[in-house]
């Protein structure tokens, strides 16, 4: 079966780090693109980043220029690296696998049961 556990969360300060990783199994890891999404208290989902299987990676405007995402394939691993961290970061953190089949997209199929980012002094 798929699994995709998260971990690296926790509490720190405004202008702190974090890096989160995603261990992933079940499935061809270094085939398949793979997103993180977050969602602070009370409010909905937000995209963060995707890195795809040949390694390009995109943000969302909000993060951009603080966060890095990478991949390890021999690790079967998704990493995001956070910096300089704001309480506006403050959310559970998914990481997600992108279905993909003959080259189209269908959306997230499996998730992660997220990691918490708490940002505050």
């Amino acid at each position: 079966e798929v699994q995709l556990v998260e971990s690296g969360g926790g509490l720190v300060q405004p202008g702190g780090s974090l890096r989160l990783s995603c261990a992933a199994s079940g499935f061809t890891f270094s085939s398949y693109v793979m997103t993180w999404v977050r969602q602070a208290p009370g409010k909905g989902l937000e995209w963060v980043s995707t890195i795809t299987n040949g390694g390009t990676i995109s943000y969302n405007e909000s993060v951009k220029g603080r966060f890095t995402t990478s991949r390890d394939n021999a690790r079967n691993t998704l990493y995001l690296q956070m910096n300089s961290l704001e309480p506006q970061d403050t959310a559970v953190y998914y990481c997600a696998k992108e279905l993909q089949i003959d080259g189209f997209y269908f959306g997230m199929d499996h998730w992660g049961k997220g990691t918490l980012v708490t940002v505050s002094s």
